[in-house]
């Protein structure tokens, strides 16, 4: 058995190729062998959103607060908030941030395949975000 005491992994600023604006992640349990699955706490800033991507076993994100906004490609802006549940299926190119004016934090949780949870793909333009 292993406890991760709250407050005891360092929040990070995730890469800024990944992401558009000011975005913190809280690493919540990383996989243990044979298990595959990892999750992180993710608070967006207004206006802030991730890069498109895909993740090879698809990707669960739970909304905690605020409100969100996110899209899969050739669809509509979705907007998401506290409670929401989304199931992103396995290569399903997409992005996820908050709303325009509104911060947003979503637990993420996504399966390792050969060591990788996710496929960073290009910026989403502003065009984009604002559909």
């Amino acid at each position: 058995m292993e406890i991760k005491r709250s407050g005891s992994q360092s929040s990070a600023k995730p890469p800024s190729e990944w992401f558009t604006g000011t975005v913190r992640l809280d690493p919540l349990f990383d996989a243990h062998a044979p298990a595959r699955t990892m999750g992180a706490s993710v608070t967006f800033e207004p206006g802030s959103r991730t890069a498109w991507h895909t993740h090879p076993l698809g990707q669960i994100l739970m909304v905690t607060s605020g409100a969100g906004r996110m899209r899969r490609w050739g669809g509509p802006i979705e907007e998401i908030h506290p409670g929401d549940v989304v199931w992103i299926p396995p290569g399903e190119k997409h992005w996820h941030g908050a709303a325009p004016t509104t911060a947003m934090t979503h637990i993420a949780i996504q399966e390792q395949l050969d060591g990788k949870a996710v496929e960073w793909l290009e910026q989403v333009t502003d065009e984009q975000y604002r559909g």
